[in-house]
């Protein structure tokens, strides 16, 4: 099944004119769910398709990176050569195929390149690289991309520019060394353009992550290391877009959202199911997660249709 021929339902709240010109109106947040339900479908074909990829993971980040790039992010194809502008790092790199349907939506390169995630020869692979457009940074190894963002953040303030940098991690790689370095780094600098994002599905590879290694109270711990810390259901749309329009939460320090999530959002027999960290859909299971997403939209069509 052709990805082209596969992405067809495009309803009046998935354009780009609805998305600009209607900012938080009840016509703004659904065009946020439509577009968060096509990037469900579009990452579970490349999952399907490719047979390898990050289902629970891709599934749970799909809903914060849909705000950030519609509706929070200055980041766009036109402005991606300059400097102040908004910058994203994926540091949860093994959740890629959300990102791709996210940047293949923008404008960063067509649907078509899609066709080739997971194929020989192509750079659409298991994780991010700066070969893919939109892309900024290589990440993968798990606990870098904050490193990152804090370096970025540091030399925008150096040199005086007004953008953020943000970035999403997993919870499982708040274990990694380096996220307390850099978020030592990021409170001594007073790095309020940096904005840290948690996405706390509480489950990994192996399990949940509270017993692979006990982290909480995580809240405490950022707090302690300078962040301001506010918590966001990470699946709510409305929840995500009023707490990121008042951003910064405090000046002079870092930001950090701890967003609860559920991994596998969005598919019944997926959700919170640690199995499904890389698990790939059967023909028969991928049927039906469609069937629930095609349901799901037909709800938005249909709570609109008796307004």
């Amino acid at each position: 099944m052709a990805l082209l021929n596969f992405i067809t339902h495009r309803n009046k709240y998935s354009n780009s004119e609805m998305m600009t010109h209607y900012p938080n109106t009840t016509d703004h947040y659904r065009a946020l769910q439509a577009k968060s339900l096509l990037y469900r479908k579009t990452l579970l074909k490349l999952i399907y398709s490719a047979k390898a990829g990050h289902t629970g993971g891709s599934l749970s980040c799909v809903d914060l990176l849909n705000v950030l790039y519609n509706h929070v992010m200055d980041i766009t194809p036109q402005n991606f050569t300059q400097m102040n502008r908004d910058h994203y790092i994926h540091s949860k790199g093994h959740a890629v195929e959300a990102l791709y349907a996210v940047l293949a939506d923008k404008g960063f390169f067509p649907w078509e390149a899609l066709e080739t995630v997971g194929k020989y020869g192509s750079n659409f692979v298991g994780h991010p690289t700066r070969d893919i457009p939109g892309i900024e940074q290589n990440t993968g190894a798990l606990g870098h991309g904050l490193a990152f963002a804090v370096g970025m953040a540091l030399a925008a303030k150096k040199d005086g520019l007004t953008n953020r940098i943000f970035t999403i991690m997993g919870d499982g790689e708040l274990v990694e060394g380096s996220i307390w370095e850099a978020s030592a780094s990021a409170a001594h600098y007073k790095l309020d353009n940096l904005v840290a994002i948690v996405d706390r599905n509480t489950l990994q590879i192996s399990g949940q992550t509270e017993d692979v290694m006990a982290m909480e109270p995580l809240e405490d711990k950022f707090k302690a290391f300078g962040y301001a810390v506010c918590h966001v259901d990470g699946n709510d749309i409305a929840a995500l877009v009023d707490l990121f329009d008042q951003l910064p939460f405090e000046k002079g320090k870092p930001n950090l959202v701890l967003a609860h999530t559920t991994k596998g959002k969005g598919i019944s027999f997926i959700e919170d199911k640690a199995p499904w960290h890389h698990k790939v859909p059967s023909e028969t299971e991928f049927e039906i997660a469609l069937r629930e997403l095609g349901l799901a939209e037909n709800d938005l069509e249909v709570v609109d249709g008796l307004e």
